[in-house]
């Protein structure tokens, strides 16, 4: 059904109500938005794209145009609420972004503020997905590779890209797909668009053989990447003091609001570093996922579709058991299912986001990473320094690295050594301890004396 519910009060208030808001001002805005929006929605008598131009029309009016794209995006979810629970047929402006492919919903408002919406709405359409002449190739094979357990996700926005290009240029009929990825790498003359091609191809290697097992597989070539590999940004290994400052500044971190927010990133750096997890890693840790008995945390389903239990070592149990003390002073949720960090304001666990953007700012009030800009080490070059700290050590020990690495990539969720490898980071002590290793082992190889032939 297209008609306002005629509780539709109610259901705004409900609504609202059942939202974790941080400021006790934010359900006034809401309130504001969604009734101005059944205002108009009951005047109408239907909740369509009428009745969303015509709110934001009379809200233009009084607010101002970025105070309406912020508003519309409250409307916007509460009308995928509606939708969910079955109240109204449908999201009109989810389906005007889905009608024409829009990139984002605030390009679809736009257009519907334009002098002419439908022109806009126009120029803002986008090709529908695999559309073009290798459209149903690529999504088959796209399919396929996900029912077999992959999750094909880069491979797919790739190939989306590849057959928007091939929709929106004109090719003459019968062209090979060689032919068609040659005039798509002509496109652009970047390495990483060449390393794009490259991957494409592979994919319509694959495509085409399935479909023709006796053609001979395409010999793939490794430049391109190569090339790309070049240009990556060199890890930042921190050393032992960089750690101890950064930990020190998260124990400090100002956050009046949210008294808890301090111990929640020291534990975030601490597991970060004495364990190598990955931000995404740290989002999705609940309380299920720790055994203080055993000392061990669970990772679970995580890159390469991974779970694994990892030891800690005793000073991380420590900050553990610290933080999960002040977590419950704290009266945190306390279910298993309860996210393991946990932001008192809004009563809800830190997100991937929520996680990033303090992490660094302790970089950057750490003088490790520039006041602005995206240069720099980053949250994830702790993980490389976990892995170079764990090789030193060994080395420290008397301890063969290369015996270690199956280990090492299994503690860090990789699929084999080779993922391991590329966080090996040659520093200078690295090298002095390998160097001291083979002075110790293989030097005395070299001087033994040849053996007399009998």
């Amino acid at each position: 059904m297209t008609r306002w519910p005629e509780d539709g009060e109610q259901i705004v208030d409900g609504y609202v109500a059942g939202l974790y808001l941080s400021y006790p001002i934010t359900p006034i805005y809401y309130r504001q938005a969604l009734h101005s929006f059944r205002t108009v929605a009951v005047r109408l008598g239907a909740t369509n794209r009428q009745t969303v131009e015509e709110w934001l029309r009379e809200r233009g009016q009084v607010w101002a145009r970025s105070t309406v794209l912020q508003r519309v995006r409250i409307v916007d979810r509460f009308l995928d609420a509606l939708a969910e629970e079955g109240t109204i047929t449908s999201n009109p402006i989810a389906d005007l972004q889905k009608e024409y492919n829009a990139r984002s919903t605030i390009a679809t408002i736009r257009a519907l503020m334009a002098p002419n919406p439908d022109r806009a709405l126009e120029a803002i359409r986008r090709p529908q997905p695999f559309e073009s002449t290798l459209g149903d190739m690529m999504r088959d094979h796209i399919e396929r590779m996900q029912r077999r357990g992959y999750r094909y996700e880069t491979a797919a926005v790739i190939c989306r890209r590849f057959d928007r290009f091939l929709q929106q240029t004109s090719h003459p009929d019968g062209e090979s797909p060689d032919e068609l990825l040659r005039s798509y790498r002509a496109s652009r003359r970047t390495a990483n668009h060449a390393a794009e091609c490259e991957k494409i191809a592979r994919i319509l290697d694959k495509a085409q053989r399935h479909e023709d097992p006796a053609m001979p597989p395409r010999r793939p070539d490794a430049r391109p990447m190569k090339q790309v590999a070049q240009t990556w940004r060199r890890p930042h290994i921190y050393s032992p003091e960089e750690i101890e400052r950064l930990f020190a500044i998260a124990r400090t971190y100002p956050s009046p609001r949210s008294p808890s927010r301090p111990i929640n990133l020291y534990t975030m750096l601490v597991l970060a570093y004495c364990a190598g997890l990955r931000v995404g890693e740290l989002a999705r840790l609940t309380l299920a996922d720790i055994d203080m008995r055993a000392g061990t945390i669970a990772i679970r389903e995580t890159k390469f579709f991974k779970s694994r239990v990892l030891p800690l070592s005793n000073s991380a149990m420590a900050a553990l058991r610290a933080f999960l003390e002040a977590r419950r002073k704290a009266k945190a949720p306390h279910d298993p299912g309860a996210g393991l960090f946990w932001h008192d304001q809004n009563n809800r666990s830190y997100t991937r986001a929520g996680i990033s953007y303090p992490l660094v700012d302790i970089l950057r009030m750490a003088d490790i990473k520039p006041s602005k800009g995206m240069t720099g080490p980053r949250v994830h070059d702790l993980r490389h320094t976990f892995v170079v700290h764990r090789i030193l050590e060994w080395y420290r020990q008397g301890v063969n690295p290369q015996d270690r690495l199956p280990f090492l990539a299994t503690y860090l969720g990789h699929r084999d050594i080779s993922s391991t490898l590329v966080y090996i980071t040659v520093t200078r002590e690295l090298l002095h301890e390998a160097n001291e290793r083979f002075r110790m082992l293989g030097a005395p190889c070299l001087n033994a004396p040849d053996e007399v032939a009998s």
